[in-house]
C-alpha cells in the first residue's frame, strides 16, 4: 500500500536567494555606477560608497542594540545605499546624504521590522527627506565632463538645468545627449544606456519581470501624450524614469505580486508621473508617483488576488 506524505507550502522551492537577488541587482547598477563615474569623475563613486557603507553600518547597529540577527549578508543594505546615492547629485554634501541614509534604513527599514516588512521603498524615501531637508542642495547639478566643463580632480562648481526643465528646448538632436549622459542630473539617472543595459541583465537573470518597466514607460509615453506634454517620447530618457520603472518600482516588497496587479502598479506609476511632470510645478514626478502606488499595493493584491486551485471562495 502506498503512503501519500502532504506538508505544509511551499511545495515549491528555488534556490534563489535574496543574497542572489541582491547580487544581480548589484551588478545590474554597475553600468549605470561605472557611467556616472566617466561623466562626474570619482567623486560619484565616493558617494556610493560612503552610503553603502553608512546604510550597512546602520542595519547592523541597529540589528545589535535591538538582539536581533545580523542581516547584513542579504546584501539589501547595499542595494538601498547605492540606489540612494544614485538619487543625489555629484555635488551634494556627504552629511548630507547621511540623513537620507538614516531615513531610509533607520525610519523605513527596521522600525517596520526589516527586510519585508517596510511599506514603502526606503532609497525613495530617504531621496524625499533629502530633498525636502536640503532643497538647494537637491537641485544644483553639475556639469558633466563629457561636456568639458569638470577640471581634474573634482567637480565644477557651475550648476546646470536638466533634461526635463527645458523639454520644451530639446529635439531628436539631443538623443544621443540623453542616452549617454551629457547632461545635469542625479548620480545614477543621467545615462539611459547604462540603466536600460542593467534593466536587461535583470530580466534575462529573471530577477524582475518586465511588466511593471514596460507598463510605466508605455502608460508614462500615452498620458504625456494625451495631457499634451512636450516631447513625451524623450521624456523616457530625461530624469529618473528608467532608474525608477528598473530598480525602484519593481522591488519585491513594495510592488504587487500578480500579474494584473504589476500592470495596474505600473499604469498607475505611469500616470500620476505624467500628471506631476505636465501639470505640477515640479519638473520630476517618479519619486512621488511609485511611493502613492507603494501605498496602494496592499489594495492591489487583494482586488487582483487569484483563487487558489481547488480552493473556494471565502465565505
Amino acid at each position: 500500500m502506498s503512503v501519500m506524505t502532504t506538508g505544509v507550502s511551499p511545495h515549491i522551492r528555488s534556490g534563489r536567494t535574496t543574497q542572489s537577488i541582491m547580487l544581480d541587482v548589484i551588478i545590474a547598477l554597475c553600468p549605470a555606477l561605472i557611467a556616472s563615474v566617466v561623466i562626474y569623475g570619482f567623486r560619484a563613486l565616493l558617494l556610493t560608497c560612503i552610503s553603502v557603507a553608512a546604510c550597512v553600518l546602520l542595519e547592523f547597529v541597529w540589528e545589535k542594540a535591538m538582539k536581533k540577527p545580523v542581516t547584513i549578508g542579504d546584501l539589501s543594505a547595499v542595494v538601498t545605499g547605492m540606489l540612494l546615492a544614485f538619487n543625489v547629485p555629484v555635488g551634494m554634501p556627504i552629511w548630507e546624504l547621511l540623513v537620507g541614509d538614516i531615513a531610509a534604513i533607520i525610519l523605513v527599514k527596521m522600525l517596520f521590522g526589516g527586510l519585508g516588512c517596510n511599506f514603502m521603498n526606503p532609497a525613495l524615501v530617504g531621496r524625499i527627506v533629502i530633498m525636502f531637508s536640503f532643497t538647494t542642495d537637491m537641485t544644483t547639478y553639475a556639469v558633466p565632463r563629457v561636456a568639458g566643463a569638470i577640471v581634474s580632480g573634482g567637480v565644477d562648481a557651475v550648476s546646470t538645468a536638466t533634461p526635463l526643465t527645458m523639454m520644451d528646448q530639446l529635439t531628436w538632436g539631443n538623443f544621443t545627449q540623453l542616452l549617454l549622459g551629457a547632461h545635469g542630473g542625479v548620480i545614477g539617472e543621467v545615462c539611459a544606456a547604462a540603466l536600460i543595459l542593467g534593466g536587461i541583465y535583470l530580466i534575462i537573470r529573471k530577477v524582475i519581470k518586465p511588466i511593471i518597466p514596460l507598463c510605466y514607460l508605455g502608460s508614462l509615453l500615452l498620458f504625456s501624450w494625451l495631457f499634451g506634454g512636450v516631447q513625451p517620447v524623450l521624456s523616457l530618457f530625461a530624469g529618473g524614469v528608467l532608474l525608477g520603472a528598473i530598480f525602484m518600482a519593481t522591488d519585491y516588497v513594495t510592488s504587487p505580486f500578480t500579474n494584473l496587479g504589476k500592470v495596474i502598479f505600473g499604469c498607475g506609476c505611469g500616470f500620476i508621473t505624467a500628471a506631476i511632470r505636465v501639470f505640477g510645478n515640479y519638473a520630476e514626478g517618479v519619486t512621488f508617483a511609485i511611493l502613492l502606488m507603494n501605498i496602494l499595493v496592499p489594495y492591489i493584491n487583494d482586488l487582483t488576488m487569484t483563487k487558489p486551485l481547488g480552493g473556494e471562495a471565502s465565505k
